[in-house]
């Protein structure tokens, strides 16, 4: 059985070469997040045709997922941007998902660990 938590969840997605996932992470938790989970990734998109003598270069990416308070997404996906210049081309994307339930992490809340 699930319990329902009142607290609305946003999910960021960030999407960033290889070697910027830190700073995506402190940013989110300058901002108010509490962390963050970084996956590891590679690129298709059109700024990854990329070729070292003739050869196609796979460009490494790395995915940073951030749960966060539907509240402070806002001041997260900002401070995030700021951080790793998403605003400037080939730097990175990120995207807000909104989040309809979650499990293992309602207890945590209910507890006064205010685990987002």
């Amino acid at each position: 059985m699930t319990e329902d938590c009142n607290i609305k969840f946003d999910l960021i997605v960030t999407i960033v070469n290889k070697g910027f996932a830190e700073e995506v992470v402190e940013a989110a938790k300058k901002a108010g997040a509490e962390g963050g989970t970084i996956i590891d990734g590679r690129g298709t998109g059109i700024h990854e045709n990329a070729k070292l003598f003739g050869i196609p270069i796979e460009p490494e990416k790395e995915i940073v997922l951030t749960l966060i308070d539907s509240t402070k997404t806002g001041k997260v996906l900002e401070a995030v941007s700021n951080a790793v210049e998403l605003n400037k081309p080939g730097k990175g994307i990120a995207f807000v998902l909104e989040v309809e339930k979650t499990v293992g992490i309602c207890h945590m809340l209910n507890k006064g660990n205010n685990i987002v």
